[in-house]
Formats: C-alpha cells, sequence, structure tokens
C-alpha cells in the first residue's frame, strides 16, 4: 500500500509562511492571512467550475498557510500586548514579575571578573517602568548571577532588570539582564512540584553511577542534560547523536511501544489502547516537562510509530503533515528552529524509507537476523534526511554518524525503560532503584563509550561549504544517491576491488590538505580557537609571529601558541580594551619572548560611551601585566605603518575617537596585512561607524592586491557595514565565536551579507581553529585534526 502525500505540500507552504509572518507585524500578518483564504476562496470556486487536482492543491496550501498566518498573527499581539517591548526598545531598567518556564544554567561569558553567568527564560506577568505598569505575558530570555540557579521551573518571581530588544524573528521578545537577585513569590502548583520530585530521585538514584551514564541516564529519559560531561556533549556532537541528549521522537515511540506491550500482555480491548496510549504519551510529556521541544518530540514520536507499524502505515504522512500545521499554530517559533527541521526530516525519512530499506538490507542477512533490516534502516534513512540540516549547524558531514547511531540505537531502549522503571520506582522505594539504575547505566555507558570512540576516528568528518549553498549541495547529493544508490551498489558488489579503490580517491580528493597535521605546512594566518573571544597570529618565522588579542583566556592563547610552536612574538596588537581580547594576555607572555605591545591610541574615558551596555575597560589590567613582564607598550593610530619578518601592516585605524555605538568597539585597531602571497584584513570589534571609515581608507589606498581573507568584525555580529562587505568580497571570511554563546553571534544577516558578497565562512565554533595557507597562490583553510 503506497503512501499519502497529498497533504505534504500544503504543510511545507505553511511552514515558509510562518517563517515570514514571525518577521512581520501582528496586523501584517492578519493582512497575509486574509489575502492567502481569499486565494484559497478563489481556487475552490475554480475548481468547481473545472476541477484540477492543481488547483485543489493550491487551495490547501492556501488555507493551511491561512491558519498558520492567523495563528502567527495572534501569538504576535499577544505577546506585544504589554510595553515590554517599547521599554526593551528603550533598555529601561524596571521590575518584573514573571513565572520562570525553563530550568537555569550557566553559560560561557565573556564580561570581565570572576562569577557565573546563569540563562533562564521567564514568562513576565507585570512590568513596572518608566512610570507605567502592565501586565503581558511576554517571553524574555535572562543573564544573571549565581543567585537565578536557586530559582525552580513554574515559580514565580521579582526582580529588577534592564531590557533590551531582542534580535528579529527570535522567540523570546527581549533580553534581560538582572541587576538584583531574584524575590521568590509563590511555589508551582502541587502537580508541578510532584513532577519536580519525581525527577530529582531519578537524579538522586543515578548518582552512584560513573559521570558518563550519571549525566546520559536523566538526559535519555527525561532531557535533563545538567550533568552531561562537557566531554560527552561534545563527542555526541561530533558523531551526530545529540538527539540522544534530549527528549526525541525516539523516546517517545520506545515509550508508547512499551505501553501497547503491557496493553497487549494485559490483554487490553484494542478500543482501549488508544486512550491509553495517549494517557501514557501525556503523562511522560508532564515528566519531560511540555516545552516545546518535547511536545514536537511527542507528536513526531508518534507518527514514527505510525510509519513503523504494519497496521496504519499509509496514515503516517497525513500525520506528519497534521502535527506539524497543529504544531506550528501552537509554536509558530518552531519553524525557524533546527531542532523542529531535524525531527521532521528524520520522521519523514523514517516514514519513507525505514520499511523498504529495511527489506533491503535484510536480503543480506542471515533469515534469523532478518529483522536487523530495519533496525540498520532507521538510522540511514533518519541521517541522510538530515545530512543537509546538520551542515548549516556544523558545516561538515559526520563519516561515522550512520554507524556511531547504527550502534547505539540497540541500547537506547533498555537505558530509556529502566530509566523510566527508575522514576516509578525511587520516589517510594529509593533503595530498590539501585538496581534498574544499573540497568539503565549499563546500556548509558555503551552510548557514551561509542560516542568517544567514534569522535575520535581520524576523518571523522568531512569538511563541506557553509551555509545554504554547502546544504543544498549536500540535497542534491543525497537525492542523486537515492535514486543511483541500487545501481552504485551492485556494481560495487560486482567489483569491490574497484569500488574500494574509488571510494579511497574520492576521499583523498574531498580531504583538505592530506598529511598537514598541525599546524599545517606554510601556514600564514591562525584564528586560535579562544571561545568568545578574538586571538589570531601572523606567522613571521619558524618559531615567531606576531598576536593580535589574546582572547579571554589565558590558558586557551598559550595552548593555541604552543601548538604553533610559538616561542618568539615579535609583537602583541591590542585591538581594544575588552575583556574578551585581553584578558589572555598573560597566557601569551607567559614563557615568551615578546618584544612590544600595540594598542589603541583612544583611551577609555568612563561616562562617554552611548551605549548603555559597554564593557569596562581592562587597560589598567593591560598596563599591569605589560609591566610584570617588562614589556613596553606604545599606542598606534591610523596611518602608522608596522613591518616584521615578511609582513607588513597598515593601520588604517583608529583616527579619532567616534561617540556613536560603542566608543571601545569603534575604537578597534584595523589592520590591513600583506604577506608575500596573500591580504589579510583584520577589523578587530569595529562596528558600522569605524568600519565607513575602513571603507573610505581602503578606497584611498593605492593597493592593488584584493584582501584575501576577511578576519570578520566583533565576532559576526549584526553591527556591520554592508556596503564594506561587498567593497571587500574576500573569498574566506574567518569569525571568532565562542560555541552556544549568549550574544547570538554571529548574527544570521551578517552571515547572509557575507556570503551574498562572495565569501566562504569559516568559524571557530564549528571545528576549531582555523589556518590559513597558500597553495598555488590561492589561500585555503585548514583545520586541526
Amino acid at each position: 500500500m503506497g503512501l499519502d502525500f497529498r497533504l505534504l505540500v500544503p504543510a511545507a507552504v505553511a511552514w515558509v509562511v510562518a517563517l515570514v509572518a514571525l518577521r512581520c507585524r501582528p496586523v501584517e500578518g492578519a493582512v497575509i492571512a486574509v489575502v492567502l483564504l481569499g486565494l484559497g476562496v478563489g481556487a475552490v470556486w475554480a475548481d468547481r467550475r473545472r476541477p484540477s487536482t492543481a488547483v485543489r492543491v493550491v487551495g490547501l496550501c492556501c488555507a493551511a498557510a491561512a491558519l498558520v498566518s492567523v495563528a502567527v498573527a495572534g501569538h504576535l499581539a499577544t505577546r506585544q500586548a504589554g510595553t515590554v517591548p517599547r521599554l526593551a526598545t528603550q533598555r529601561a531598567v524596571t521590575q518584573v514579575e514573571a513565572v520562570v518556564v525553563s530550568d537555569p544554567h550557566t553559560v560561557a561569558s565573556r564580561r570581565p571578573g570572576p562569577g557565573t553567568l546563569v540563562m533562564v527564560r521567564l514568562s513576565v506577568r507585570s512590568v513596572i517602568g518608566r512610570g507605567q505598569e502592565s501586565t503581558p505575558r511576554t517571553p524574555i530570555l535572562l543573564f544573571g548571577d549565581e543567585h537565578w540557579l536557586d530559582v525552580t521551573w513554574h515559580q514565580r518571581v521579582r526582580a529588577t532588570v534592564r531590557l533590551a530588544p531582542a534580535e528579529p524573528g527570535a522567540d523570546v521578545e527581549a533580553i534581560a539582564e538582572s541587576r538584583s537577585p531574584p524575590t521568590i513569590l509563590s511555589q508551582p502548583s502541587i502537580l508541578t512540584r510532584s513532577v519536580e520530585h519525581l525527577r530529582a530521585s531519578l537524579r538522586r538514584a543515578t548518582d552512584h553511577l560513573p559521570a558518563d551514564p550519571r549525566g546520559l541516564v536523566p538526559a535519555l529519559v527525561i532531557g535533563d542534560k545538567s550533568r552531561v560531561p562537557s566531554a560527552l556533549d561534545d563527542d555526541m556532537r561530533a558523531t551526530g547523536m545529540t538527539h540522544l541528549t534530549a527528549v526525541s521522537g525516539t523516546n517517545v515511540t520506545v515509550v508508547l511501544m512499551a505501553v501497547l506491550w503491557v496493553c497487549g500482555w494485559l490483554r487490553v480491548p484494542r478500543r482501549a489502547r488508544l486512550p491509553v496510549c495517549l494517557l501514557g504519551l501525556a503523562l511522560f510529556v508532564m515528566l519531560c516537562r511540555p516545552e516545546p521541544s518535547v511536545v514536537r518530540a511527542s507528536a513526531m514520536g508518534v507518527v514514527g510509530l505510525l510509519g513503523t507499524s504494519m497496521s496504519r502505515p499509509r496514515a503516517a504522512t497525513p500525520a506528519l503533515a497534521g502535527a506539524v500545521l497543529v504544531l506550528l499554530c501552537v509554536d509558530p517559533w518552531l519553524a525557524a528552529s533546527y531542532g523542529f527541521a531535524l525531527s521532521v526530516l528524520a520522521t519523514f525519512g523514517l516514514v519513507l524509507f525505514a520499511r523498504p530499506w529495511g527489506a533491503w538490507f535484510a536480503r543480506f542477512l542471515p533469515s534469523r537476523l532478518s529483522w536487523l533490516g530495519e533496525a540498520i534502516a532507521i538510522p540511514v534513512a533518519a541521517q541522510a534526511m538530515c545530512a543537509p540540516v546538520i551542515v548549516l549547524l556544523q558545516g561538515s558531514v559526520s563519516v561515522v554518524g550512520v554507524p556511531a547511531n547504527l550502534l547505539a540505537a540497540p541500547l537506547v531502549t533498555p537505558a530509556t525503560l529502566a530509566g523510566v522503571a527508575v522514576v516509578a520506582i525511587a520516589p517510594w522505594a529509593g533503595p530498590l532503584a539501585v538496581v534498574p539504575a544499573w540497568l539503565a547505566g549499563l546500556p548509558a555507558w555503551g552510548i557514551a563509550q561509542i560516542a568517544h570512540v567514534f569522535a575520535g576516528v581520524p576523518l571523522g568528518t568531512l569538511p563541506w561549504p557553509d551555509g545554504p549553498p554547502g546544504a543544498f549541495l549536500l540535497a542534491g547529493l543525497v537525492l542523486a544517491l537515492l535514486f543511483l544508490g541500487p545501481w552504485l551498489v551492485a556494481g560495487a558488489l560486482r567489483r569491490p576491488a574497484v569500488a574500494a579503490g574509488v571510494a579511497v580517491l574520492l576521499l583523498a580528493a574531498w580531504t583538505p590538505l592530506p598529511g598537514l597535521g598541525w599546524p599545517p605546512q606554510g601556514w600564514v594566518y591562525v584564528a586560535c580557537d579562544v571561545g568568545q573571544g578574538d586571538g589570531g597570529v601572523l606567522r613571521t618565522g619558524e618559531h615567531s609571529g606576531v598576536l593580535v588579542d589574546a582572547g579571554p583566556d589565558p590558558a586557551l592563547i598559550d595552548s593555541c601558541l604552543d601548538r604553533l610552536a610559538i616561542t618568539t612574538l615579535d609583537a602583541v596588537v591590542l585591538t581594544h580594551f575588552h575583556a574578551d581580547h585581553v584578558a589572555g594576555l598573560a597566557g601569551a607572555l607567559d614563557g615568551r619572548s615578546t618584544r612590544e605591545i600595540l594598542t589603541t591610541s583612544v583611551h577609555d574615558r568612563p561616562g562617554e560611551s552611548s551605549s548603555a551596555d559597554e564593557e569596562p575597560s581592562q587597560e589598567p589590567s593591560v598596563q599591569r601585566t605589560a609591566a610584570a613582564h617588562g614589556v613596553p607598550v606604545r599606542a598606534l593610530i591610523a596611518g602608522d605603518e608596522l613591518r616584521w619578518p615578511g609582513v607588513i601592516a597598515r593601520v588604517l585605524w583608529p583616527a579619532r575617537e567616534i561617540h556613536a555605538g560603542s566608543v571601545q568597539n569603534n575604537a578597534s585597531v584595523v589592520l590591513d596585512v600583506e604577506t608575500a602571497d596573500i591580504r589579510i584584513l583584520l577589523l578587530g570589534d569595529a562596528e558600522r561607524e569605524a568600519q565607513a571609515q575602513v571603507r573610505r581608507a581602503l578606497a584611498r589606498e593605492q593597493v592593488s592586491r584584493p584582501v584575501s581573507v576577511l578576519k570578520v568584525a566583533h565576532h559576526g555580529s549584526a553591527n556591520q557595514d554592508p556596503s564594506l562587505m561587498k567593497a571587500i568580497s574576500a573569498p574566506i571570511a574567518l569569525i571568532s565565536v565562542g560555541a552556544d554563546n549568549d550574544y547570538g553571534h554571529p548574527a544570521p544577516r551578517t552571515m547572509t551579507l557575507l556570503r551574498d558578497s562572495g565569501s566562504t565562512v569559516y568559524r571557530t565554533d564549528r571545528g576549531g581553529a582555523i589556518a590559513v595557507v597558500v597553495r598555488g597562490g590561492r589561500p585555503l583553510v585548514a583545520r586541526p585534526g
């Protein structure tokens, strides 16, 4: 029996319309809905006069898109009803009362000084600011100190915060910086506290397990990643196994299949099994918390179960389309979520390919193991469908993702079911929960070992063009393999030696700069991976270089310089005095011979910044560190020319102080660097105003060689000068940025601007440090490992 695809096109159209409507005002969303509804009515009228399948599909598309547009407009109107958007635009300090709607967790901070930066989502219920009070229901994202680690889900709290506007299309209306500790106004409901007790019981029952399963079991069962070790998290990301550290459709399917098995064992009537399954699903969602990602996973799990069942496979595709439409109406911001896209694509791959591919794989297995065919097909189908989206996230293609997930798949079910058993037993008989905790911990340990082993496989990931071009290229390749796959497999089986030789040649051709190691021979410039900050090295000799910014962490910049075998620094250029550029200075100077430190000539004078969020200058700290190491400091100004072995650098900025925007960012030293082969432009953190001055300075320069490499300003923030990017059109653009940073860097609009300007973008948060080398007069990029 074939699959029914009629509703998938309307669902896809509604998805695209939701993305557009999210960036509109509520009234504009309503207008879009009215226009689409009118088109839909016109299509119905046309179909009645002259029946046509195409016209009918257009009508369905208009109806679905109109429905989603109305939902988006309603959600936006509700969010923007109070004074929060206006106060955020004014960057006002306000008092808010809000409900905690996520767990607080620590994030990396580039702000100076000790302390912990905590991120938590709130739903504002009352706000007082600028002489006005309103009672909206507006979501905000708050950053605060360690006091915020004590709040729990669904508590009502009061705090003083400074508001700032969020990015357009974001799933929160404002970003808030806490100016006071939270005051707890009320505790969650009895039901919520009961759920929290169950979750805490699971954590207590797994306390005695080794580190990896201690963190992974709660992540698998209830989506609690708070105790997953960072090394394991990195390795699961590298192997495409991150879906196992969150509540996914796989977990939901496992739970539903277990409920169905229990119903069959108890001989529950067939008509009663659906309500029982829905009840079990509701309880599981409550245990994991009804957050958007959990609701999404539940919907996809139900669809996946339909797709792999023998009784109703035809219902899976309409169910998938219906799930997409319902979820977009409930939470339109899912339309812009990578997680939602991955869930839908993985489920579609499972529905479309799991059974036929499983039957094909079973042909090559002994009859007793034929059931393994579908087990093999499920991760292969999911990886094939998700690969283009994963490229957008990682900028690479995982070679080990399919085998890693294939080996881990049989371990997910026992770990999940044993974890659910722990939740059921631990609150009433804690000592007895030790047994199922270990039964869950053993397969979880196995999953962790698979991630560690496959993450260490050489050439486990292949570099791939970043952004939409790379995604479309991989999607085309996947489609080609789907059509040519049977022919290629048949040919490989007939001539395995030839197939192996071709595979090796393709791998060698695709792998960049094979055999170079790290650092690659003849490297010219390296953007170090220093987290959310800047640190780059211009090579001036075999063991010497010029360091441009030192990042936020002494250990990270020291490690980068050690790996590059740099023992002498001809100079350290500190573009400006923000901590994420200078706090690592001591790590660069310790144990190395440094000739001088060069800084911006614009010195910070408190109170002159036009930015309410201007960070304090670290110039006094820089002076103390330089004096302690006996290194002289001098300031640079536009027009200075710096010469080191094999390198000439012209200082394009600063020529004066700019009071617009961030004074310190706009005081950044901007270097126009020429080596024997290429030209590099290093922009520091210069914002739009300073970049405009740089553009004019470049126009005045009599330099015929084009810029080959651009170090993008301010970690790819949205505050860029489009005219400068287009004038440069550098083939290589480097962004130094921290993974999962709390500033939204790099901004999507900046990524689009760079790609539209002809640049291939490389980021330190995706693959670590970036080396620029020259081969045949062309700049190329190499990455560690």
